[in-house]
């Protein structure tokens, strides 16, 4: 359903692009075969899938070519939310529903390819959510479901009232609760693809100055020598190797990010080189 390597948008309203220039970085990318997007309908503070929007209504025919993925479940304190006195999360119908019809508006669109609830609702009824996720199905309104930064638990529990495709999580080197926490066992078992938020660790995988990280940074410089290609390529070719065959999500605005991203799935590491990453991570060998 989604593509290998997967555009994050949530940086686009910084970006201060014209609806040109967003549309030809949409374009770029779905030449290269990235041809699902992420959004969320907080994101820019509530702009960003307008902005997206805007550009795609320049050339329609695109929409057809691409999958859009959006979020809900987050209140945030906005001029367009004046009710809202404290950020809170929300997984009501009423708010679930409301949320989708804005970002349909948002992204001048008919559907949602999938949408995802952004974060755990302590308060989340799970009768509720199914059934304003069975009726956006039944209004053709979304095709698919998911949820994000869910612990397994959580997935299990919606999952058991209607059939979730996805759970977008942290991963990188420096952040491998979901291969240790049951996360990914339970994506496995499910065959349920999850998506990667941060694949990079925000930058901190190149940029942060740790022991640990430089463990990594040296390991993953050697890998890409000898594969021949960037640091950047390996950190996703890393995610890749993983079986639940997960699809990491990339927030770059620059094309040779995305370049390298999707040359990811032209270098696959072996379980010797997959390690030589873990090892550097944790400083300790395996057992």
């Amino acid at each position: 359903m989604l593509s290998p390597i997967v555009a994050g948008v949530w940086r686009m309203a910084a970006w201060q692009w014209t609806p040109q220039e967003r549309l030809r970085w949409i374009e770029q990318c779905l030449e290269l075969g990235i041809t699902s997007f992420d959004h969320a309908d907080i994101y820019g503070s509530y702009t960003v899938e307008t902005l997206f929007g805007e550009a795609l209504a320049l050339a329609p025919e695109r929409r057809q070519q691409m999958q859009l993925v959006s979020k809900c479940g987050i209140q945030l304190v906005s001029p367009q939310h004046p009710g809202t006195r404290i950020k809170h999360y929300d997984s009501s119908a009423r708010h679930i529903v409301r949320s989708v019809e804005q970002s349909l508006r948002a992204l001048r669109t008919d559907r949602l390819d999938l949408l995802l609830l952004h974060r755990p609702d302590p308060l989340m009824d799970a009768d509720e959510v199914a059934g304003a996720f069975e009726k956006l199905a039944d209004d053709g309104k979304v095709l698919a479901f998911g949820a994000s930064n869910f612990t397994p638990a959580q997935f299990e529990l919606l999952h058991a009232r209607y059939p979730l495709v996805t759970n977008q999580v942290e991963c990188h080197p420096l952040h491998r609760a979901p291969i240790t926490d049951g996360t990914f066992d339970q994506a496995q078992r499910l065959r349920a693809r999850p998506m990667i938020w941060s694949p990079l660790g925000g930058g901190a995988l190149f940029t942060s100055e740790g022991s640990d990280v430089q463990r990594v940074q040296q390991a993953v410089a050697t890998l890409a020598a000898r594969h021949e290609v960037t640091s950047t390529t390996i950190a996703f070719a890393w995610l890749l190797r993983l079986p639940c065959h997960p699809h990491p999500i990339t927030g770059s605005r620059r094309l040779s990010v995305l370049e390298e991203a999707v040359a990811a799935t032209r270098t696959r590491l072996d379980a010797q080189d997959w390690t030589e990453i873990l090892v550097a991570a944790t400083g300790v060998n395996v057992l």
